[in-house]
C-alpha cells in the first residue's frame, strides 16, 4: 500500500490531478497505520503481518 501510495502521489503531483493526489495520500497513511501496527506485534486483520 505503502509504494501504491507514494505512486499516485508523484503521478498526481507531477500530471496535476488531484484526486491522485488524495487517493496516494490516503493510501499511504492507511499503509503507515499497518505498517506500525504489524510493527508493534499487533496482529492485523487476523494475521501477524498484513503482507
Amino acid at each position: 500500500m505503502l509504494v501504491l501510495g507514494v505512486i499516485l502521489l508523484l503521478i498526481g503531483f507531477f500530471f496535476g490531478i488531484p484526486i491522485l493526489w488524495t487517493i496516494g495520500f490516503i493510501l499511504v497513511a492507511i499503509g503507515l497505520v499497518l505498517w506500525v501496527a504489524g510493527a508493534v506485534g499487533h496482529a492485523v486483520g487476523g494475521r501477524r503481518h498484513y503482507y
